[in-house]
């Protein structure tokens, strides 16, 4: 085996796999077609439990200090991130690339080894490997691995070679993403609307202006190079009379409002993450972000596998945790287009889907699914409001003084929180111990979710719980379940 995990493409998903299987242990090779970063920001902001994700690993300091917000929308209807109560806000001002260049810097240091320029042209899959076919500066080669991972995007050749199924709606309209110097235009609100489409534009920062446009009268088309500044200028004129022709291009994309899911995040020692896997009406900014989360439920169970600590089953899991979320994240993408996209007969609903945001529980819920917080696993059954859900922040005290379950996830192993004082459950996790942390700590102060009346919870290396005493079955099982056998 050249390595035993290869990861095709360098994007947000790819290099937090890469990164993440690190932490686990593994070795892994990422092969990105570009032989440098291209600066292109198509996503834009970290989300709430991206943010979670990244402070679980010590990433945030990386960004600087990037301004939050507790503003969002679902369709462009106003949300209120704070009524969520957590420790993170979202963030709107951290472009792609600065995440992507945080992520490389990351997984370099980590011993992740990054082949840029290299593109897989080809794979073959048997019971043992898969062999890939590469071509790079010198020509073609081949690789081998245990298991090959495709991050490489909507248009994915990882995808399409290994047969993976891939069902949804077509688009119905294109629509324009262009980050300009020198627009001189003024800022307009998420899902602005105007006759014939709905624009949006506001500042990012350094003298750069991103500005959407989503006519509705503009079809898809199929395309091998970005539109030209020409098109988007008649566009943004068309739909708000302005003429921002003086002004200099940074970048120009285009998008529809196409859907698509696979049908199985794995097919044998092939599996999909992030765009790979779901494409989607990038509203929200939900792309980016529920692909590093897909690279976060991922790198730690193919990391065991590749140890040899877990069985195969384990990769199973992935399918069955991330596949809902992605079916949840195109019905959500497909309902905000329609209150997007469409015309003045969306109008009504619009109003009443606004009057119902005033209500609380319908508020958080809508904050719940766009932020990712409202994601929550099968992990066996129980009664305790926290399994299967992510583990909130929460300040802990122990003997050697204070500490966070967040900085506990920092190594990305699984932790067992002994907040009991318990020497027979700690004697229990022992046999376990290369792979679970035993901590004992009680709770201090105030979080989203208290942990006051719980004696004990296990938590996976990505943050969710996996056993409390509530659970259906007792702590071995869960540890055996999660870790392998002991």
């Amino acid at each position: 085996m050249d390595a035993p995990v290869i990861v095709v493409g360098a994007g947000p998903a790819g290099l937090m796999l890469a990164a993440e299987l690190r932490l686990g242990g593994a070795e892994v090779l990422v092969l990105e077609t570009l032989a440098e970063r291209s600066g292109e920001s198509r996503g834009l902001g970290l989300f709430i439990r991206t943010m979670e994700v990244f402070d679980q690993r010590g990433l945030l300091p990386r960004f600087g200090n990037p301004q939050s917000s507790p503003l969002g929308h679902f369709g462009g209807v106003p949300l209120d991130f704070s009524v969520l109560g957590g420790a993170h806000l979202a963030n709107r001002t951290v472009p792609q690339s600065q995440t992507e260049q945080v992520l490389e810097e990351w997984a370099t240091e980590l011993g992740a080894e990054i082949r840029r320029g290299h593109e897989m042209v080809g794979l073959r899959q048997d019971s043992d490997g898969v062999e890939v076919e590469v071509s790079g500066p010198d020509g073609r080669y081949r690789l081998r691995s245990r298991y090959l991972v495709g991050c490489d995007g909507g248009r994915s050749k990882v995808r399409k070679a290994a047969g993976f199924d891939f069902p949804g709606t077509e688009g119905t309209m294109e629509m324009f993403q262009v980050d300009l110097r020198g627009a001189d235009v003024r800022e307009r609100e998420i899902g602005e609307k105007v006759p014939g489409g709905m624009v949006m534009g506001g500042p990012l920062g350094d003298g750069v202006f991103r500005i959407t446009i989503c006519e509705r009268d503009n079809p898809p088309k199929v395309r091998t190079e970005p539109p030209s500044f020409a098109e988007v200028t008649a566009a943004w004129k068309r739909l708000t009379g302005e003429d921002i022709s003086h002004a200099t291009p940074v970048w120009i994309g285009a998008f529809t409002d196409a859907t698509r899911l696979v049908t199985e995040y794995r097919r044998g020692r092939v599996l999909l993450a992030g765009d790979s896997a779901h494409i989607h009406l990038p509203a929200g900014g939900q792309g980016m972000n529920t692909s590093i989360q897909d690279a976060v439920n991922l790198g730690w169970k193919l990391a065991a596998i590749v140890r040899g600590s877990a069985p195969e089953s384990l990769l199973d899991t992935y399918h069955s945790e991330r596949h809902p979320v992605g079916q949840r994240l195109v019905m959500n993408t497909r309902a905000q287009a329609l209150l997007f996209l469409r015309g003045e007969e969306m109008l009504p609903l619009r109003q009443v889907l606004t009057e119902l945001v005033g209500f609380r529980d319908v508020h958080q819920h809508l904050a719940r699914m766009v932020s990712g917080l409202g994601i929550s696993y099968d992990v066996g059954g129980g009664s305790h409001p926290l399994l299967g859900a992510r583990m909130p922040h929460q300040e802990l005290v122990s003997a050697d003084g204070k500490t966070s379950t967040t900085e506990l996830l920092r190594p990305a192993r699984g932790v067992l929180l002994d907040c009991a004082d318990d020497a027979g459950l700690r004697r229990v996790a022992q046999p376990w111990a290369d792979r679970v942390d035993v901590v004992t700590a009680t709770p201090h102060g105030a979080s989203e979710c208290s942990i006051d009346d719980t004696a004990a919870l296990l938590i996976r290396p990505d943050g969710h719980v996996a056993w409390t005493p509530e659970s259906n079955d007792d702590l071995p099982a869960a540890l055996e379940r999660w870790f392998g056998a002991a």
